[in-house]
């Protein structure tokens, strides 16, 4: 039976429009997101390179856009949190041991709390026993060591877990860990329909 789930946070909370963000880099001259780009995009992640350090990185493949217009670019993808899904996790959270695992920034992350306000990225992050972004703890999905830090960290049993994500490849590695999967459509599903969509039952505590 499962007590414990784990959540990714992009397209699985907050909508993301990948198109919106490619549209806006290739408008400053980045039109080709190429193996460089991702390594840095990789460190930037893990923390460890500072934002900084990061903006300048694509700066030099860009048509010599300021460092706020690249900033403002990577961020155009960052979309809406609809409300139905904070409360559905409020309710969720009653009966679930809850936590969140995220790849992400900190240009994104200040994106995400600017928009959404103090009071509700407050009771978002209050849901979850505890959260957990990638920049912060320096370990990125789908390695497993990611999922193995928040395990050991909290105990937690795979076989009575479930894993939450939108990218096949981290449910995978999930998976292989022991741990049960729902590879969420974003475009087709919503996680409020976590119980509709049997993946746990209503009776799983």
């Amino acid at each position: 039976m499962v007590n414990t789930i784990l959540f990714d946070f992009g397209d699985v909370f907050i909508n993301k429009n990948n198109k919106a963000k490619q549209d806006a880099l290739a408008a400053l001259g980045v039109t080709q997101w190429n193996t460089a780009l991702d390594n840095l995009e990789d460190h930037f992640e893990r923390g460890a390179i500072s934002e900084h350090d990061f903006l300048k990185g694509i700066q030099q493949y860009s048509n010599n856009a300021s460092l706020n217009a690249i900033r403002d670019a990577w961020n155009a993808g960052i979309k809406d949190f609809p409300l139905k899904r904070l409360e559905f996790l409020q309710k969720l959270s009653h009966n679930y041991r809850l936590f969140l695992l995220s790849n992400t920034d900190t240009i994104h992350i200040e994106k995400f709390e600017d928009d959404a306000g103090p009071s509700f990225y407050g009771d978002f992050y209050r849901c979850f026993e505890k959260v957990y972004f990638s920049h912060e703890i320096g370990l990125r999905k789908p390695d497993y060591e990611a999922f193995r830090y928040v395990m050991n960290k909290h105990e937690i049993q795979p076989k009575r877990a479930l894993v939450v994500d939108d990218k096949k490849q981290n449910t995978d590695a999930a998976a292989a860990l022991g741990f049960q999967t729902w590879t969420l459509n974003p475009e087709k599903e919503d996680v409020t329909q976590l119980f509709k969509k049997k993946v746990l039952s209503l009776h799983e505590v």
